[in-house]
C-alpha cells in the first residue's frame, strides 16, 4: 500500500479544472486516509457546482486508483468554515487577494542573514521593470522595512475603511512599523499576531499588483503559519548565509514551505565574500554552503550577493541601492537574482472557486 505522503505526491498531478496548478498547493486536499486498499480523500472546495467537482473527483480516483495496492477511491468534497458536511475545526482555505497576481514570501529560518535587505532590493528591482510591486513586513516584532525604504508615516484609511499603503521607489509597503511609536515595542502573544497579519493581507487596499513580497520573521512560528493558512503562496524564497549555522537552520524553513505545500523558488546566498581593498577575496562566513544546499535540496540556486559596504548604507539611509546605484556591482547581484526569481516563478492564476 502506498503511504499517505505517496498519495500527497500523486494528487500532485490533479490540476484544478482551468488552471495551471495542482490541489495539493491550492491547500485543496485536507486529508488523506489509508485503510487495507481503500483511499479517503477530503477535498475542501467553497464550490459544489457539478462542473467542477466531478472533473476532480473522477481524476483523484484515476490517479490515486492507479497506485500499487489501491483498491477503491474514495473522495469526500467539503465546504470550508463549518459548513454543511465539514468537519469541526476544519482549516481555513487559502484564498487569493483579489488584484494580485503573484504572491512571494522571502524566508530565512534565521535572523540577521540580510532577509529585510535582499526583500527590499529584490522589491525595487521589480519596480525599475515597470512591474506593479508591494511589500508586506510581516516581522511584528522586528520590523525593518521603514528604515530600509525611508518613509516613516502614519498609514490612513479610505472610504471603505481600508487601510492605504504608503509607497516608495515604486513599491506599495505594509509594516507594523508605520502603527507604533518610534522605537516602541509590540509585545504581543500569538493571537495579536495572527489577527494583525490577516488584517494586513485582507484590509489593507493594495490595488493591483504583479508582486506581493512578504518579508516573514526568522522562524516557523505563527505569522508563517498564519500566512499559508490565509493566502496561496506563488512561491517561497530562502535567504542564507555560507556558513553551517544558518544552512541548519534553513533546512527547516525549508521544510516548513514543503510541509505547507508552497513551492521552493530557490536559496540566495547573502554575505557571500568581501573583497577587500587590496583586491584579495575574503571569505568570512565560508563560501559556497547556498549552492550546495541548493544541489542537494533539488532546488534552485538564484545567486550569492557579495558583502558591500554600500549596501549596508543604502539600508541605514532609506535608500536601497538597486535604487540609489542600479548600475553598481552591488545593485547587479540583485537585480540578477530578480531575473532568475521571476524565471524559477510558477505562471500566475487566480485562486480556484
Amino acid at each position: 500500500m502506498p503511504t499517505e505522503e505517496q498519495i500527497h505526491a500523486a494528487l500532485r498531478q490533479v490540476k484544478y479544472p482551468g488552471f495551471s496548478r495542482d490541489i495539493v498547493s491550492f491547500g485543496l486536499v485536507r486529508s488523506v486516509r489509508v485503510e487495507d486498499g481503500r483511499v479517503v480523500i477530503q477535498l475542501e472546495l467553497s464550490t459544489r457546482k457539478p462542473e467542477l467537482v466531478a472533473p476532480l473527483e473522477a481524476e483523484c480516483k484515476s490517479t490515486v486508483g492507479s497506485l500499487p495496492g489501491v483498491q477503491s477511491v474514495q473522495v469526500d468534497v467539503r465546504m470550508p468554515g463549518g459548513g454543511e458536511g465539514a468537519p469541526a475545526g476544519s482549516m481555513p482555505v487559502p484564498r487569493r487577494i483579489p488584484g494580485i497576481r503573484r504572491i512571494v514570501a522571502v524566508a530565512s529560518g534565521k535572523g540577521g542573514v540580510g532577509k529585510s535587505t535582499v526583500s527590499v532590493n529584490l522589491a525595487c528591482g521589480l519596480a525599475r521593470q515597470n512591474a506593479r510591486v508591494g511589500l508586506l513586513d510581516c516581522d511584528i516584532y522586528g520590523p525593518s522595512i521603514p528604515l530600509m525604504m525611508g518613509i516613516h508615516q502614519r498609514p490612513s484609511l479610505n472610504e471603505k475603511q481600508q487601510i492605504e499603503p504608503l509607497a516608495n521607489y515604486g513599491v506599495k509597503l505594509m509594516s507594523i512599523g508605520f502603527l507604533v511609536d518610534g522605537d516602541a515595542p509590540v509585545i504581543w502573544r500569538g493571537p495579536m499576531i495572527v489577527k494583525t497579519i490577516q488584517q494586513f493581507l485582507g484590509s489593507v487596499a493594495w490595488g493591483e499588483l504583479d508582486y506581493l513580497l512578504i518579508d516573514l520573521p526568522p522562524g516557523t512560528g505563527d505569522a508563517q503559519l498564519t500566512l499559508c493558512q490565509t493566502v496561496p503562496l506563488d512561491g517561497g524564497l530562502v535567504v542564507t548565509t555560507p556558513q553551517e549555522a544558518s544552512l541548519g537552520v534553513v533546512r527547516k524553513g525549508m521544510g516548513m514551505f514543503q510541509k505547507l505545500n508552497v513551492p521552493i523558488l530557490g536559496i540566495i546566498e547573502n554575505m557571500s565574500y568581501f573583497t577587500a581593498p587590496d583586491g584579495q577575496r575574503i571569505e568570512i562566513f565560508g563560501h559556497g554552503g547556498g549552492s550546495q544546499e541548493a544541489r542537494r535540496q533539488s532546488v534552485p540556486f538564484l545567486g550569492e550577493i557579495p558583502i558591500f559596504t554600500e549596501i549596508r548604507i543604502g539600508g541605514d539611509r532609506g535608500t536601497p541601492v538597486v535604487v540609489d546605484a542600479p548600475q553598481s556591482a552591488p545593485a547587479q547581484a540583485f537585480l540578477q537574482i530578480v531575473e532568475r526569481m521571476k524565471q524559477a516563478m510558477p505562471a500566475a492564476s487566480p485562486q480556484p472557486l
